[in-house]
Protein backbone atom coordinates (compact mmCIF):
# COMPACT_ATOMS: atom_id res chain seq x y z
CA UNK A 1 0.00 0.00 0.00
CA UNK A 2 1.55 3.59 -0.95
CA UNK A 3 0.36 6.76 0.73
CA UNK A 4 0.33 10.23 -0.34
CA UNK A 5 2.44 12.29 1.73
CA UNK A 6 1.34 16.18 1.74
CA UNK A 7 3.64 18.38 -0.76
CA UNK A 8 5.73 15.34 -1.44
CA UNK A 9 7.52 15.26 1.20
CA UNK A 10 8.57 12.65 3.29
CA UNK A 11 7.15 12.91 6.92
CA UNK A 12 10.40 11.70 8.60
CA UNK A 13 9.11 12.50 11.91
CA UNK A 14 6.66 9.23 11.66
CA UNK A 15 9.94 6.63 11.03
CA UNK A 16 12.30 5.76 13.80
CA UNK A 17 16.19 6.26 13.33
CA UNK A 18 18.08 3.03 12.68
CA UNK A 19 18.31 0.12 14.74
CA UNK A 20 21.91 0.45 15.58
CA UNK A 21 22.63 3.85 16.92
CA UNK A 22 25.91 3.21 15.76
CA UNK A 23 24.33 4.10 12.12
CA UNK A 24 24.76 7.69 11.33
CA UNK A 25 26.10 10.09 8.87
CA UNK A 26 29.32 9.57 9.88
CA UNK A 27 29.42 5.82 9.31
CA UNK A 28 30.74 6.18 5.75
CA UNK A 29 34.29 5.72 4.24
CA UNK A 30 36.30 9.01 4.66
CA UNK A 31 36.92 9.04 0.82
CA UNK A 32 33.09 10.19 0.70
CA UNK A 33 33.73 13.59 2.38
CA UNK A 34 36.45 14.33 0.39
CA UNK A 35 34.51 13.81 -2.79
CA UNK A 36 31.84 15.88 -1.30
CA UNK A 37 34.32 18.61 -0.76
CA UNK A 38 35.23 18.37 -3.93
CA UNK A 39 31.68 18.63 -5.51
CA UNK A 40 31.26 21.59 -3.69
CA UNK A 41 34.57 23.37 -4.27
CA UNK A 42 33.72 22.67 -8.20
CA UNK A 43 30.19 24.10 -7.08
CA UNK A 44 28.81 20.96 -8.60
CA UNK A 45 27.07 19.32 -5.03
CA UNK A 46 23.81 19.67 -6.38
CA UNK A 47 24.16 18.36 -10.02
CA UNK A 48 21.30 15.80 -9.94
CA UNK A 49 23.07 12.49 -9.99
CA UNK A 50 21.30 8.58 -10.24
CA UNK A 51 22.96 5.89 -8.96
CA UNK A 52 21.64 1.90 -9.66
CA UNK A 53 22.79 -0.13 -5.96
CA UNK A 54 22.64 -4.08 -7.14
CA UNK A 55 24.99 -6.84 -7.06
CA UNK A 56 27.12 -8.90 -9.57
CA UNK A 57 26.94 -12.42 -8.34
CA UNK A 58 24.32 -14.63 -6.54
CA UNK A 59 26.22 -16.19 -3.12
CA UNK A 60 26.66 -19.33 -2.00
CA UNK A 61 26.75 -21.01 -5.40
CA UNK A 62 23.67 -20.57 -5.99
CA UNK A 63 21.17 -18.46 -8.73
CA UNK A 64 18.70 -16.71 -7.11
CA UNK A 65 19.03 -14.00 -3.48
CA UNK A 66 16.93 -12.46 -1.49
CA UNK A 67 16.91 -8.43 -1.15
CA UNK A 68 17.07 -7.20 2.95
CA UNK A 69 17.87 -4.24 4.50
CA UNK A 70 15.93 -1.42 2.94
CA UNK A 71 14.08 -0.55 6.13
CA UNK A 72 17.15 0.16 7.64
CA UNK A 73 18.35 2.87 4.48
CA UNK A 74 15.01 4.67 4.94
CA UNK A 75 14.85 4.77 8.71
CA UNK A 76 19.21 5.88 8.07
CA UNK A 77 17.94 8.48 5.45
CA UNK A 78 14.77 9.72 7.46
CA UNK A 79 17.02 10.66 10.20
CA UNK A 80 19.99 11.46 8.34
CA UNK A 81 21.52 15.12 9.97
CA UNK A 82 25.08 16.32 11.21
CA UNK A 83 25.52 16.71 14.43
CA UNK A 84 28.20 19.66 15.99
CA UNK A 85 30.71 16.95 17.26
CA UNK A 86 30.24 14.91 13.32
CA UNK A 87 31.26 17.87 12.00
CA UNK A 88 33.92 19.09 14.21
CA UNK A 89 35.57 15.47 13.58
CA UNK A 90 35.24 15.56 10.12
CA UNK A 91 37.07 18.80 9.93
CA UNK A 92 40.14 17.49 11.88
CA UNK A 93 39.54 14.79 9.59
CA UNK A 94 39.95 16.46 6.34
CA UNK A 95 42.88 19.04 5.37
CA UNK A 96 43.13 22.48 7.13
CA UNK A 97 42.71 23.98 3.17
CA UNK A 98 39.29 23.09 3.28
CA UNK A 99 36.97 25.88 3.47
CA UNK A 100 34.58 26.83 6.47
CA UNK A 101 31.81 27.50 4.11
CA UNK A 102 31.70 23.09 3.37
CA UNK A 103 31.12 22.24 6.61
CA UNK A 104 28.03 25.38 7.05
CA UNK A 105 27.11 23.28 4.17
CA UNK A 106 27.23 19.48 5.85
CA UNK A 107 25.37 21.19 8.83
CA UNK A 108 22.13 22.26 6.66
CA UNK A 109 22.26 18.55 4.48
CA UNK A 110 19.41 16.12 4.92
CA UNK A 111 18.09 13.42 2.22
CA UNK A 112 14.75 16.00 1.96
CA UNK A 113 15.11 16.20 -2.03
CA UNK A 114 16.27 12.52 -2.17
CA UNK A 115 14.28 10.23 -4.44
CA UNK A 116 14.38 6.14 -3.45
CA UNK A 117 12.99 3.56 -5.67
CA UNK A 118 13.11 -0.10 -4.55
CA UNK A 119 12.42 -3.57 -4.93
CA UNK A 120 9.97 -4.52 -2.13
CA UNK A 121 12.32 -6.20 0.81
CA UNK A 122 12.02 -9.74 1.62
CA UNK A 123 11.88 -10.07 -2.55
CA UNK A 124 13.55 -12.87 -4.59
CA UNK A 125 16.09 -11.00 -6.85
CA UNK A 126 19.10 -11.48 -9.45
CA UNK A 127 22.39 -9.89 -10.71
CA UNK A 128 22.92 -6.78 -12.59
CA UNK A 129 19.00 -5.63 -11.84
CA UNK A 130 18.93 -2.30 -9.37
CA UNK A 131 17.80 -3.49 -5.90
CA UNK A 132 17.51 0.25 -5.20
CA UNK A 133 17.63 3.32 -7.77
CA UNK A 134 19.20 6.71 -5.42
CA UNK A 135 18.28 9.83 -7.23
CA UNK A 136 19.23 13.22 -5.76
CA UNK A 137 21.91 15.78 -5.29
CA UNK A 138 25.05 14.07 -6.24
CA UNK A 139 27.04 14.84 -2.89
CA UNK A 140 23.88 13.90 -0.92
CA UNK A 141 23.80 10.72 -2.70
CA UNK A 142 27.71 10.19 -2.87
CA UNK A 143 27.16 9.98 1.01
CA UNK A 144 24.67 7.51 1.53
CA UNK A 145 26.92 4.84 -0.57
CA UNK A 146 28.76 3.29 2.15
CA UNK A 147 25.87 3.23 4.80
CA UNK A 148 23.70 1.76 1.96
CA UNK A 149 26.29 -0.87 0.83
CA UNK A 150 26.28 -1.91 4.46
CA UNK A 151 23.29 -1.98 5.37
CA UNK A 152 22.46 -4.12 2.62
CA UNK A 153 25.26 -6.42 1.90
CA UNK A 154 24.79 -8.32 5.21
CA UNK A 155 21.02 -8.19 5.60
CA UNK A 156 20.82 -9.62 1.69
CA UNK A 157 23.29 -12.16 2.49
CA UNK A 158 22.59 -14.31 5.63
CA UNK A 159 18.59 -13.64 4.47
CA UNK A 160 19.63 -15.83 1.55
CA UNK A 161 21.39 -18.31 3.70
CA UNK A 162 18.69 -18.72 5.77
CA UNK A 163 15.95 -19.17 2.64
CA UNK A 164 18.61 -21.84 1.32
CA UNK A 165 18.74 -24.06 4.71
CA UNK A 166 15.32 -23.22 4.50
CA UNK A 167 14.86 -24.71 1.31
CA UNK A 168 17.24 -27.88 2.10
CA UNK A 169 15.44 -28.64 5.52
CA UNK A 170 11.86 -28.68 3.73
CA UNK A 171 8.71 -26.67 4.75
CA UNK A 172 7.50 -28.95 7.53
CA UNK A 173 10.85 -28.75 10.10
CA UNK A 174 11.50 -26.11 12.51
CA UNK A 175 14.14 -23.78 12.10
CA UNK A 176 16.05 -22.35 14.91
CA UNK A 177 18.71 -19.55 15.07
CA UNK A 178 20.73 -19.91 17.69
CA UNK A 179 24.22 -17.90 16.34
CA UNK A 180 23.88 -15.04 18.65
CA UNK A 181 27.46 -16.29 20.84
CA UNK A 182 29.55 -17.10 17.49
CA UNK A 183 28.32 -13.92 15.66
CA UNK A 184 30.29 -10.98 14.35
CA UNK A 185 29.83 -8.39 16.96
CA UNK A 186 26.33 -8.04 18.86
CA UNK A 187 25.28 -5.88 15.62
CA UNK A 188 26.26 -9.45 13.36
CA UNK A 189 23.90 -11.12 16.51
CA UNK A 190 20.92 -8.65 15.97
CA UNK A 191 20.96 -8.62 12.42
CA UNK A 192 21.04 -12.29 12.03
CA UNK A 193 18.07 -12.78 14.08
CA UNK A 194 16.17 -10.07 12.29
CA UNK A 195 17.30 -11.43 8.80
CA UNK A 196 17.17 -15.25 9.42
CA UNK A 197 13.34 -14.62 10.84
CA UNK A 198 12.78 -12.80 7.43
CA UNK A 199 14.10 -15.40 5.66
CA UNK A 200 12.03 -18.30 6.78
CA UNK A 201 13.64 -19.02 10.63
CA UNK A 202 10.68 -19.87 12.68
CA UNK A 203 12.78 -18.53 15.88
CA UNK A 204 15.62 -16.88 17.56
CA UNK A 205 17.71 -17.63 21.14
CA UNK A 206 18.63 -14.08 20.56
CA UNK A 207 16.32 -12.26 23.52
CA UNK A 208 17.31 -8.75 22.79
CA UNK A 209 16.26 -9.79 18.63
CA UNK A 210 13.16 -11.04 20.12
CA UNK A 211 12.33 -7.62 22.04
CA UNK A 212 13.33 -5.15 19.49
CA UNK A 213 11.61 -6.93 16.38
CA UNK A 214 8.81 -9.26 17.98
CA UNK A 215 10.73 -12.55 16.69
CA UNK A 216 9.50 -15.78 18.64
CA UNK A 217 12.58 -17.12 20.98
CA UNK A 218 13.00 -20.39 21.78
CA UNK A 219 15.49 -22.29 24.33
CA UNK A 220 16.13 -24.49 27.13
CA UNK A 221 19.32 -25.65 28.93
CA UNK A 222 23.29 -26.63 28.37
CA UNK A 223 25.07 -29.25 29.27
CA UNK A 224 26.40 -27.08 32.40
CA UNK A 225 22.65 -26.63 33.64
CA UNK A 226 22.64 -30.68 33.49
CA UNK A 227 26.50 -31.26 35.19
CA UNK A 228 25.71 -28.85 37.71
CA UNK A 229 23.35 -31.85 39.55
CA UNK A 230 25.48 -34.38 41.47
CA UNK A 231 21.72 -36.61 42.81
CA UNK A 232 18.34 -35.82 43.07
CA UNK A 233 18.98 -35.23 47.05
CA UNK A 234 19.91 -31.79 46.03
CA UNK A 235 15.73 -30.83 44.84
CA UNK A 236 14.50 -29.15 47.98
CA UNK A 237 11.12 -28.22 46.80
CA UNK A 238 10.10 -31.67 44.96
CA UNK A 239 6.10 -30.52 45.28
CA UNK A 240 4.09 -29.82 41.92
CA UNK A 241 0.98 -28.80 40.95
CA UNK A 242 -1.39 -30.71 38.76
CA UNK A 243 -2.06 -28.95 35.77
CA UNK A 244 -5.58 -28.17 36.18
CA UNK A 245 -4.72 -26.77 40.18
CA UNK A 246 -6.65 -29.11 41.36
CA UNK A 247 -3.95 -30.90 43.73
CA UNK A 248 -0.44 -30.41 44.40
CA UNK A 249 1.71 -33.78 44.40
CA UNK A 250 4.41 -33.80 46.72
CA UNK A 251 6.90 -35.80 45.79
CA UNK A 252 7.77 -35.39 42.36
CA UNK A 253 11.03 -36.65 41.96
CA UNK A 254 9.91 -40.38 43.56
CA UNK A 255 6.86 -40.19 40.17
CA UNK A 256 9.72 -39.84 38.10
CA UNK A 257 12.12 -42.79 39.95
CA UNK A 258 8.67 -44.26 39.64
CA UNK A 259 8.64 -44.54 35.93
CA UNK A 260 12.21 -44.62 35.46
CA UNK A 261 11.87 -48.08 36.85
CA UNK A 262 9.09 -49.49 35.13
CA UNK A 263 10.69 -48.03 31.66
CA UNK A 264 13.98 -50.29 32.83
CA UNK A 265 11.59 -53.63 33.29
CA UNK A 266 9.13 -52.44 30.19
CA UNK A 267 8.83 -55.59 27.53
CA UNK A 268 9.55 -53.56 24.65
CA UNK A 269 12.41 -51.52 26.27
CA UNK A 270 14.38 -54.07 27.89
CA UNK A 271 17.95 -54.14 27.83
CA UNK A 272 18.47 -50.74 26.05
CA UNK A 273 19.77 -48.96 29.33
CA UNK A 274 20.08 -50.57 33.12
CA UNK A 275 21.50 -47.63 35.33
CA UNK A 276 20.88 -44.13 34.06
CA UNK A 277 22.98 -40.84 35.41
CA UNK A 278 21.52 -40.26 38.43
CA UNK A 279 22.98 -36.31 38.76
CA UNK A 280 21.14 -35.46 35.02
CA UNK A 281 17.84 -37.51 36.14
CA UNK A 282 18.46 -34.87 38.97
CA UNK A 283 18.90 -32.11 36.46
CA UNK A 284 16.04 -32.89 34.28
CA UNK A 285 13.41 -33.73 36.91
CA UNK A 286 14.34 -29.67 38.55
CA UNK A 287 14.22 -28.41 35.37
CA UNK A 288 10.31 -29.93 34.47
CA UNK A 289 9.59 -28.66 38.23
CA UNK A 290 10.78 -25.06 36.76
CA UNK A 291 9.12 -25.20 33.55
CA UNK A 292 6.38 -28.41 33.67
CA UNK A 293 4.38 -26.66 30.93
CA UNK A 294 7.25 -26.14 28.42
CA UNK A 295 10.26 -29.13 29.33
CA UNK A 296 12.88 -30.21 26.74
CA UNK A 297 15.64 -31.88 27.50
CA UNK A 298 19.22 -31.84 26.08
CA UNK A 299 20.19 -35.71 25.72
CA UNK A 300 23.42 -36.52 25.28
CA UNK A 301 25.63 -35.09 28.19
CA UNK A 302 26.35 -38.55 29.43
CA UNK A 303 24.61 -40.98 26.93
CA UNK A 304 22.00 -40.17 24.76
CA UNK A 305 20.07 -44.09 24.89
CA UNK A 306 21.38 -44.89 28.09
CA UNK A 307 21.17 -42.50 29.94
CA UNK A 308 19.63 -39.24 28.93
CA UNK A 309 16.82 -40.46 26.65
CA UNK A 310 15.43 -42.76 29.67
CA UNK A 311 15.89 -39.94 32.20
CA UNK A 312 13.64 -37.85 30.14
CA UNK A 313 10.97 -40.22 29.11
CA UNK A 314 10.58 -40.98 32.92
CA UNK A 315 10.57 -37.09 33.87
CA UNK A 316 7.73 -36.38 30.98
CA UNK A 317 5.57 -39.75 31.91
CA UNK A 318 5.76 -38.13 35.59
CA UNK A 319 4.37 -34.96 34.05
CA UNK A 320 1.96 -36.61 31.88
CA UNK A 321 0.16 -38.26 35.54
CA UNK A 322 -0.19 -34.44 36.35
CA UNK A 323 -1.94 -33.34 33.45
CA UNK A 324 1.09 -31.58 31.65
CA UNK A 325 2.96 -32.43 28.06
CA UNK A 326 6.71 -32.71 27.73
CA UNK A 327 7.94 -30.73 24.73
CA UNK A 328 10.96 -32.93 23.54
CA UNK A 329 14.76 -33.39 23.17
CA UNK A 330 17.79 -31.65 21.79
CA UNK A 331 20.59 -33.80 20.49
CA UNK A 332 24.11 -31.63 20.21
CA UNK A 333 26.47 -34.52 19.24
CA UNK A 334 27.10 -37.71 17.74
CA UNK A 335 25.39 -39.37 14.94
CA UNK A 336 21.93 -37.41 14.30
CA UNK A 337 20.28 -39.28 11.76
CA UNK A 338 20.64 -42.62 13.93
CA UNK A 339 20.14 -41.34 17.32
CA UNK A 340 17.08 -39.39 16.00
CA UNK A 341 15.43 -42.76 14.79
CA UNK A 342 16.49 -44.79 17.72
CA UNK A 343 14.70 -42.23 19.86
CA UNK A 344 12.08 -42.09 17.74
CA UNK A 345 11.60 -45.63 18.13
CA UNK A 346 11.61 -45.29 21.85
CA UNK A 347 9.10 -42.77 21.91
CA UNK A 348 7.01 -45.05 20.12
CA UNK A 349 7.43 -48.21 22.00
CA UNK A 350 6.29 -45.88 25.31
CA UNK A 351 3.10 -44.53 23.58
CA UNK A 352 2.62 -48.33 22.49
CA UNK A 353 3.26 -50.43 26.11
CA UNK A 354 1.50 -47.58 28.10
CA UNK A 355 -1.30 -46.44 26.21
CA UNK A 356 -0.30 -42.69 25.84
CA UNK A 357 -1.62 -41.36 22.59
CA UNK A 358 0.42 -38.89 20.70
CA UNK A 359 3.77 -39.96 22.86
CA UNK A 360 5.55 -41.47 19.69
CA UNK A 361 5.57 -37.70 18.29
CA UNK A 362 7.11 -36.06 21.11
CA UNK A 363 9.54 -33.53 19.53
CA UNK A 364 13.12 -34.20 18.83
CA UNK A 365 15.41 -31.43 17.65
CA UNK A 366 18.87 -31.52 16.51
CA UNK A 367 22.06 -28.88 16.77
CA UNK A 368 25.66 -29.19 16.54
CA UNK A 369 27.24 -26.96 13.86
CA UNK A 370 25.03 -27.56 11.43
CA UNK A 371 25.04 -26.24 7.67
CA UNK A 372 23.36 -26.83 4.26
CA UNK A 373 25.56 -29.90 3.84
CA UNK A 374 25.10 -31.99 7.06
CA UNK A 375 20.94 -31.01 6.54
CA UNK A 376 21.57 -32.37 3.07
CA UNK A 377 22.65 -35.48 4.17
CA UNK A 378 20.55 -35.88 6.93
CA UNK A 379 17.77 -36.27 4.51
CA UNK A 380 19.77 -38.27 2.49
CA UNK A 381 20.53 -40.77 5.47
CA UNK A 382 17.02 -40.38 7.21
CA UNK A 383 16.65 -39.33 10.02
CA UNK A 384 13.25 -38.18 12.90
CA UNK A 385 14.36 -34.93 13.41
CA UNK A 386 11.82 -32.19 13.76
CA UNK A 387 13.57 -29.26 14.38
CA UNK A 388 16.90 -27.96 13.44
CA UNK A 389 18.99 -25.51 15.81
CA UNK A 390 21.14 -23.71 13.37
CA UNK A 391 24.21 -21.22 14.41
CA UNK A 392 27.84 -20.42 13.39
CA UNK A 393 27.56 -21.71 9.78
CA UNK A 394 24.00 -19.62 9.60
CA UNK A 395 25.26 -16.19 10.80
CA UNK A 396 28.39 -15.75 9.85
CA UNK A 397 27.75 -16.61 6.29
CA UNK A 398 30.60 -19.39 6.82
CA UNK A 399 30.27 -20.39 2.60
CA UNK A 400 30.95 -17.20 1.87
CA UNK A 401 31.86 -13.76 3.43
CA UNK A 402 30.21 -11.14 1.17
CA UNK A 403 27.59 -10.33 -1.23
CA UNK A 404 29.64 -7.72 -3.30
CA UNK A 405 26.93 -4.72 -3.59
CA UNK A 406 28.12 -2.05 -5.82
CA UNK A 407 27.13 1.41 -6.26
CA UNK A 408 27.21 2.94 -9.01
CA UNK A 409 26.71 6.20 -11.37
CA UNK A 410 24.33 5.79 -14.36
CA UNK A 411 23.19 9.15 -14.92
CA UNK A 412 24.06 12.76 -13.89
CA UNK A 413 21.87 15.65 -14.94
CA UNK A 414 20.04 13.96 -17.76
CA UNK A 415 23.27 12.53 -19.09
CA UNK A 416 23.71 8.56 -18.80
CA UNK A 417 27.01 7.35 -17.93
CA UNK A 418 28.71 3.96 -17.80
CA UNK A 419 31.70 2.14 -16.20
CA UNK A 420 33.88 0.45 -18.41
CA UNK A 421 36.23 -2.39 -17.59
CA UNK A 422 38.12 -4.93 -19.04
CA UNK A 423 36.14 -7.75 -17.38
CA UNK A 424 32.66 -7.26 -18.89
CA UNK A 425 30.81 -8.55 -15.64
CA UNK A 426 32.01 -5.16 -13.84
CA UNK A 427 30.81 -2.93 -17.21
CA UNK A 428 27.68 -1.14 -15.60
CA UNK A 429 24.29 -0.52 -17.26
CA UNK A 430 23.65 2.92 -17.98
CA UNK A 431 21.11 5.32 -17.55
CA UNK A 432 17.71 5.38 -15.05
CA UNK A 433 16.01 2.28 -15.65
CA UNK A 434 12.75 0.77 -14.90
CA UNK A 435 12.96 -3.11 -14.30
CA UNK A 436 9.54 -5.59 -14.70
CA UNK A 437 9.83 -9.07 -13.81
CA UNK A 438 8.02 -11.18 -16.71
CA UNK A 439 5.44 -14.20 -16.16
CA UNK A 440 4.98 -17.44 -17.65
CA UNK A 441 1.85 -19.81 -18.32
CA UNK A 442 2.65 -21.58 -15.08
CA UNK A 443 2.88 -18.61 -13.53
CA UNK A 444 6.29 -18.89 -12.66
CA UNK A 445 8.77 -15.77 -13.57
CA UNK A 446 10.69 -16.19 -16.34
CA UNK A 447 12.61 -13.45 -16.94
CA UNK A 448 13.69 -9.94 -15.83
CA UNK A 449 13.77 -7.08 -18.10
CA UNK A 450 15.43 -3.60 -17.51
CA UNK A 451 14.06 -0.85 -19.95
CA UNK A 452 15.24 3.27 -20.42
CA UNK A 453 12.72 5.13 -18.23
CA UNK A 454 10.67 6.57 -21.26
CA UNK A 455 10.34 3.04 -22.72
CA UNK A 456 6.33 1.87 -22.84
CA UNK A 457 5.98 -0.72 -20.36
CA UNK A 458 5.85 -4.72 -21.40
CA UNK A 459 2.00 -5.50 -21.56
CA UNK A 460 0.38 -8.91 -21.05
CA UNK A 461 0.01 -11.14 -23.99
CA UNK A 462 2.54 -9.20 -26.27
CA UNK A 463 5.45 -10.52 -27.43
CA UNK A 464 8.75 -8.90 -26.18
CA UNK A 465 12.25 -9.16 -27.19
CA UNK A 466 14.54 -9.83 -24.31
CA UNK A 467 18.41 -9.28 -24.70
CA UNK A 468 21.30 -10.33 -22.54
CA UNK A 469 22.87 -6.60 -21.77
CA UNK A 470 26.56 -7.72 -23.01
CA UNK A 471 25.99 -10.93 -25.67
CA UNK A 472 24.52 -10.11 -28.55
CA UNK A 473 23.52 -13.91 -29.84
CA UNK A 474 21.34 -14.23 -26.45
CA UNK A 475 17.84 -13.14 -26.90
CA UNK A 476 14.68 -14.45 -26.85
CA UNK A 477 11.03 -13.33 -27.45
CA UNK A 478 8.93 -13.33 -24.73
CA UNK A 479 4.79 -13.18 -24.36
CA UNK A 480 4.47 -12.23 -20.38
CA UNK A 481 1.31 -13.57 -19.01
CA UNK A 482 1.65 -11.19 -16.19
CA UNK A 483 4.10 -7.94 -16.16
CA UNK A 484 5.13 -6.75 -12.23
CA UNK A 485 7.00 -3.67 -12.55
CA UNK A 486 9.44 -3.87 -9.71
CA UNK A 487 10.65 -0.82 -8.44
CA UNK A 488 8.58 0.99 -6.07
CA UNK A 489 9.00 4.73 -4.61
CA UNK A 490 9.95 4.43 -1.27
CA UNK A 491 11.56 8.02 -0.25
CA UNK A 492 9.68 10.32 -2.77
CA UNK A 493 11.94 13.52 -1.81
CA UNK A 494 10.52 16.72 -3.01
CA UNK A 495 8.57 14.90 -5.87
CA UNK A 496 5.01 14.54 -6.03
CA UNK A 497 5.01 10.57 -5.73
CA UNK A 498 3.46 8.78 -3.46
CA UNK A 499 5.45 6.31 -0.62
CA UNK A 500 5.10 3.16 0.11
CA UNK A 501 4.85 2.08 3.80
CA UNK A 502 7.53 0.27 5.50
CA UNK A 503 5.59 -3.17 5.94
CA UNK A 504 6.24 -5.23 9.43
CA UNK A 505 8.41 -7.93 9.74
CA UNK A 506 6.26 -10.52 9.60
CA UNK A 507 4.68 -9.32 6.08
CA UNK A 508 8.27 -9.06 5.02
CA UNK A 509 8.85 -12.88 5.68
CA UNK A 510 5.64 -13.69 4.68
CA UNK A 511 6.60 -12.04 1.33
CA UNK A 512 9.98 -13.67 1.19
CA UNK A 513 8.25 -17.13 1.27
CA UNK A 514 5.70 -16.84 -1.31
CA UNK A 515 8.14 -15.14 -3.42
CA UNK A 516 10.42 -18.68 -2.91
CA UNK A 517 7.60 -20.84 -3.59
CA UNK A 518 6.73 -18.97 -7.19
CA UNK A 519 10.46 -19.88 -8.32
CA UNK A 520 10.74 -22.56 -10.70
CA UNK A 521 12.53 -25.57 -8.98
CA UNK A 522 15.72 -25.47 -10.79
CA UNK A 523 16.38 -22.53 -10.19
CA UNK A 524 16.35 -23.26 -6.54
CA UNK A 525 17.97 -27.00 -6.20
CA UNK A 526 21.49 -26.69 -4.93
CA UNK A 527 23.61 -28.75 -7.16
CA UNK A 528 23.63 -27.25 -10.55
CA UNK A 529 20.95 -24.35 -10.16
CA UNK A 530 19.60 -23.32 -13.91
CA UNK A 531 20.80 -19.48 -13.88
CA UNK A 532 17.46 -17.17 -14.15
CA UNK A 533 17.98 -14.91 -16.88
CA UNK A 534 18.32 -11.24 -16.97
CA UNK A 535 18.11 -9.21 -19.72
CA UNK A 536 17.45 -5.70 -21.26
CA UNK A 537 15.44 -4.20 -23.81
CA UNK A 538 16.65 -3.81 -27.54
CA UNK A 539 16.48 -0.24 -27.33
CA UNK A 540 18.59 -0.21 -23.78
CA UNK A 541 20.82 -2.91 -25.38
CA UNK A 542 21.29 -0.73 -28.32
CA UNK A 543 21.94 2.13 -25.99
CA UNK A 544 24.35 0.57 -23.71
CA UNK A 545 26.68 -0.48 -26.47
CA UNK A 546 26.74 2.71 -28.50
CA UNK A 547 27.86 4.42 -25.07
CA UNK A 548 30.49 1.98 -24.68
CA UNK A 549 32.11 2.53 -27.90
CA UNK A 550 31.30 6.56 -27.36
CA UNK A 551 33.51 6.07 -24.13
CA UNK A 552 35.91 3.73 -24.83
CA UNK A 553 39.33 5.15 -26.11
CA UNK A 554 40.45 4.22 -29.30
CA UNK A 555 43.85 2.19 -29.51
CA UNK A 556 46.56 3.23 -31.61
CA UNK A 557 48.48 0.69 -33.29
CA UNK A 558 52.57 1.70 -34.01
Amino acid sequence: MAETIPNGRPDSATIDGPTNPMVTPILTDLYQFTMAYAYWKAGKQNERAVFDLYFRRNPFGGEYTIFAGLEECIRFIANFKFTEDEIAFIKLSLPQSCEDGFYEYLRALDCSDIEIYSVSEGSVVFPKVPLMRIEGPIAVVQLLETPFVNLINYASLVTTNAARHRFVAGRSKILLEFGLRRAQGPDGGISASKYCYMGGFDATSNVAAGKLFGIPLRGTHSHAFVSSFLSPDEIIDKSLQHHDGSSVYEDFVSLVQTWLNKLKWSHLLGGIFSETNQSELAAFASYALAFPGSFLALVDTYDVMRSGLPNFCAVALALNDLGYKAVGIRLDSGDLAYQSCEARKFFCAIEKEFGLPGFGKTNITASNDLNEETLDALNKQGHEVDAFGIGTHLVTCYAQAALGVVFKLVEINNQPRIKLSEDVSKVSIPCKKRCYRLYGKEGYPLVDIMTGENEPQPKVGERILCRHPFNESKRAYVVPQRVEELLKCFWPGNSDKTREDLPPLKEIRERCIEQLDQMRPDHMRRLNPTPYKVSVSAKLYDFIHFLWLNEAPVGELQ
